[in-house]
């Protein structure tokens, strides 16, 4: 785990791969979510992102959870598997990214990544939307907020053409800044969402629409 920048006072060492079929045992029990939570060890957080029902997770208990995030694999997970499936995800993803908390503005930009993924029913606009949120969460030089910037302009970049257009237009401005955490979020997404691998792709799923 440290070996990855996985740090938590509480860990017994189990891996994903191990806990996989636990998570289709288990199934979907919103109780037991809690319970797994407030245990507080590492590996239980995980599985409670996976065992969680979405429509019964409230916006309290939302931050009440990001309060708790000391990873980001404890982060990403919960906004991956379960928070960007809830009814909150959007607003949730807008207030976050002016938190304090190293975790919490992670948070925002991984809610951010997983809803182009999952949200399929919503259009552009909202999308666009948030990527002024995204130039500006660039300027934040942490660590592993700056990676969660990246990727959530990443994935809008790889949504469709338009917002493929749209993205590349901020990375290559971030690309230019005179400070070292944009030009980085914006070199980095450049790499991928202006790739030929992407762009190819992209332009296959536009002529099957």
């Amino acid at each position: 785990m440290a070996r990855f920048g996985i740090t938590s006072p509480k860990a017994f060492g189990v891996s994903m791969a191990t806990m996989r079929p636990l998570v289709r045992k288990l199934g979907h029990d919103h109780a037991l979510a809690q319970a797994l939570w407030n245990s507080g060890w590492h590996e239980a957080r995980i599985l409670a992102s996976f065992v969680d029902e979405p429509a019964r997770v409230t916006a309290a208990q939302m931050d009440r959870w990001a309060r708790d995030f000391d990873n980001w694999a404890v982060c990403d997970s919960v906004c991956f598997h379960l928070f960007d499936r809830t009814p909150h995800a959007w607003k949730k993803a807008a207030q976050w990214s002016r938190n304090d908390s190293e975790f919490i503005t992670r948070a925002a930009f991984a809610l951010m990544a997983g809803l182009t993924v999952h949200d399929q029913g919503s259009p552009d606009p909202p999308f666009v939307r948030l990527l002024p949120i995204i130039e500006r969460g660039a300027r934040d030089p942490r660590n592993f907020v700056k990676k969660a910037v990246s990727w959530a302009l990443r994935q809008i970049g790889k949504r469709n053409l338009s917002l493929n257009g749209a993205a590349i237009t901020v990375a290559r401005r971030l690309a230019a800044a005179h400070d070292g955490p944009r030009r980085w979020v914006g070199k980095d997404a450049l790499r991928e969402i202006a790739g030929p691998a992407v762009q190819r792709r992209l332009i296959e799923r536009a002529k099957k629409r």
